[in-house]
């Protein structure tokens, strides 16, 4: 589908900018940790850490994409650097896991406590990345410094910031994000086929998602703002 920016898929509003966005909007981001890592669990023969100055050993990529939020905003042609997730499974991951298990799903954790789970088909897509750079600089914080998944064919519920976990695992999880009946994860979220809702349709959800567009633009000023102490 077109990353361009000349189209958006149903539902989809242009914004202008890029507004910070998450489940935690009303604390201020996480703080970079010195030597930051990516460690990664679950069906492997041991879980190790990978520190992320390895990343810049492995193939990268430059990639301009749009980025949607299941509220209904899309953030688009915006370019990110860093490995594709198919480079470091296959290069870091896959040799690492445990035999005789067959993997179905990877989930990723933020370092602000945030998870988000995917199929391996879909993290294994062309598009998914492990971005470290935005606009041809470093990650801000408040878009998820140090790294953070970049799926940009998914809701960006999906796309954890400030990533410092992936699990490898064999079944789905027993649990997602979701703490509504109506603010439930589609199990995909593929943002073309807008899928918003695990059992809901897509177009009963519109107007009600929108809804929530103004309070959570409310609360990313209050998240990336200082603190008296003058802490970001």
């Amino acid at each position: 589908m077109p990353a361009d920016g000349s189209s958006l898929p149903p539902g989809q509003r242009r914004v202008d900018g890029f507004p910070r966005f998450g489940t935690h909007l009303h604390h201020p981001p996480p703080e970079t940790p010195v030597e930051p890592a990516i460690e990664v669990r679950g069906a492997v023969t041991e879980p190790f850490s990978v520190p992320l100055g390895r990343l810049a050993a492995l193939q990268r990529r430059e990639q301009t994409t749009d980025l949607h939020c299941v509220a209904g905003w899309s953030a688009t042609r915006l370019r990110w650097e860093g490995v594709p997730f198919a480079t470091l499974y296959r290069d870091v991951i896959a040799p690492a896991l445990a035999p005789n298990k067959a993997v179905t799903h990877i989930g990723f954790g933020g370092l602000d406590g945030y998870r988000s789970f995917v199929t391996i088909e879909d993290a294994l897509a062309d598009d998914v990345l492990i971005a470290e750079q935005l606009e041809g600089r470093p990650l801000e914080s408040d878009h998820g410094a140090p790294a953070r998944l970049v799926s940009p064919s998914q809701y960006g519920f999906i796309s954890t910031k400030h990533l410092c976990l992936i699990e490898v695992r064999s079944g789905p999880p027993s649990k997602t994000f979701g703490r509504t009946p109506l603010i439930q994860a589609h199990p995909r979220a593929r943002v073309w086929k807008e899928e918003r809702h695990p059992y809901l349709p897509a177009w009963s959800l519109r107007h009600v998602y929108r809804l929530l567009i103004p309070p959570f633009t409310f609360l990313s000023a209050r998240g990336s703002r200082k603190d008296a102490d003058g802490n970001a």
